[in-house]
Order: C-alpha cells, then sequence, then structure tokens
C-alpha cells in the first residue's frame, strides 16, 4: 500500500473484508472495557505514550481488540517517537479500511478495522521507506498475538 493507494480506497471506497462481525451497541459495550469502548467504538484516542506497545519489538502479530482480526505484522513495526504504535503496512490488504477524517479541524485519514468498524488510528505519508506510510494506531485497539 502507498500514500496514493491509500487515499484511492479514501475517495472510491474500501474492498470487501474478508468476514464481517456487526454487533449492536449493548453488545460492544459488554465486550469492551469502558477504555476500549471509547476508542473503538467511538473513535477516541488514548494519552501520548501511555502505552508500554510503543517500545515492543517482539516477533508477532497484532490483532483488532474489538474482533480478533489480524491487522499488522511486527515486522513492520517501528519507533515513530509519535507516542502511539506505529506501523507500515497492514498485515494483509483489506484488513484495514481508510476513512476521510476532518474532525478537530484537521484533514488526516482514519483506519478502522475492516471486519468490525472499529477505529484503530490514523494513518500518514510520514512513515519510512519503503511504504512511506506511518499507521499510528491505539494500542488499547490492538491485542498482541504470539
Amino acid at each position: 500500500m502507498t500514500w496514493r493507494g491509500v487515499l484511492q480506497l479514501t475517495r472510491d471506497g474500501n474492498p470487501a473484508p474478508p468476514r464481517r462481525l456487526d454487533l449492536s451497541d449493548a453488545q460492544w459495550k459488554q465486550r469492551l472495557s469502558p477504555e476500549r469502548y471509547r476508542i473503538l467504538r467511538q473513535k477516541g484516542t488514548e494519552r501520548a505514550h501511555s502505552s508500554s506497545m510503543c517500545t515492543l519489538f517482539e516477533s508477532g502479530r497484532y490483532a483488532c481488540a474489538g474482533c480478533g482480526t489480524e491487522l499488522f505484522d511486527a515486522t513492520t513495526k517501528f519507533d515513530s517517537k509519535s507516542g502511539w504504535p506505529s506501523f507500515t503496512q497492514a498485515v494483509t490488504p483489506g484488513v484495514v479500511a481508510y476513512h476521510g477524517d476532518s474532525s478537530h479541524g484537521m484533514k488526516r485519514v482514519e483506519t478502522t478495522c475492516n471486519v468490525c468498524d472499529s477505529h484503530l488510528g490514523h494513518v500518514f505519508p510520514d512513515g519510512p521507506a519503503p511504504s512511506g506510510l506511518r499507521y499510528c494506531i491505539n494500542a488499547l485497539s490492538l491485542e498482541k498475538l504470539s
């Protein structure tokens, strides 16, 4: 994926997800802690540098905390010094969805889990090569898998 590809998906629509998980708001509240509910379902953000996941660089994969879909691989994780876990690519095409976000007076691209629509964070075009992308993801949106 490249920034041009991200913008095209934001404009033209995301691909069909590999599967879907649709729950009611009550089911999400039962499934998630209050803080995870705030981030995943209400598009919240955790405080910068609030998670040790920012400095965790062990092999493995990261899954959506809402539905368990594998989203990122540790081989694409890097220290962006932004205060949130950062990745250069999703693990496979179609698991992350992209949406224009003009909240807070900014123009950004929001990332969500394409399976359950949980808010993950944002993607920016200032990451390292080869993709040039920086997926800036809330740690509470992720579960570290071994």
